[in-house]
């Protein structure tokens, strides 16, 4: 819990500067992986009339994208990122139900989503295996979860040298940038679909189903 609330406080902090932080990034690479995500989504799964979660929305950087015909959550357990959301729904012309919610302690049924998106929101999750089984818990039997996550690069130096500076990025706003979230995601008991390596072995695209 003391953990949990370190992180949210970095958030809540970083959350007004927070798109700025991350502008060369979002220009350089990650906005057209972001939209060749979404696209993805929708031409592989069915979204009419189903119920879909964006489980860590931030600031928002995913609501341009968010398709017309579904209903959709989006959630956060950060309030300034939830506000932040909130100005990107409306110049956008989106609708979707922002709640401020912990990803490890869902507060939705089981079975409930038809789809879940996460994008790059496990490296700052305290305890990621939690939040996976929490997904598991409130997706249905044949639903999916898509996920755009970056990870520790298993390049043995590669690795190495992102342990050494996983410090600046934790204390900075609490994401990790060593985590292991494939082998999180088995532990969690979350079965696989598909993989992709999108840069290197470090961003990647990943399908899980119950």
């Amino acid at each position: 819990m003391e953990e949990d609330n370190k992180i949210k406080k970095r958030y809540n902090r970083v959350a007004p500067i927070y798109d700025s932080l991350e502008w060369i990034m979002e220009k350089a690479k990650m906005g057209e992986w972001r939209k060749n995500f979404w696209n993805k989504i929708k031409d592989r799964f069915p979204l009419e009339n189903g119920k879909l979660l964006e489980a860590g929305v931030g600031t928002g950087k995913n609501i341009k994208y968010y398709p017309d015909n579904i209903e959709i959550y989006a959630i956060d357990f950060s309030e300034n990122m939830i506000n932040e959301s909130k100005i990107k729904l409306d110049k956008y012309n989106k609708e979707a139900k922002l709640l401020e919610m912990d990803i490890q302690d869902l507060d939705f049924p089981d079975n409930h989503f038809d789809i879940i998106v996460t994008s790059c929101v496990f490296c700052s999750v305290p305890d990621p295996v939690k939040g996976l089984q929490e997904l598991k818990r409130v997706l249905k039997k044949d639903g999916r979860i898509f996920m755009l996550e970056h990870v520790k690069s298993q390049n043995r130096p590669v690795g190495k040298l992102m342990d050494y500076f996983n410090w600046v990025s934790l204390y900075t706003w609490g994401a990790n940038i060593n985590r292991e979230t494939v082998k999180n995601i088995k532990n969690a008991d979350l079965k696989i679909i598909k993989v992709r390596n999108i840069f290197y072995d470090i961003v990647k695209e990943i399908e899980l189903t119950k």
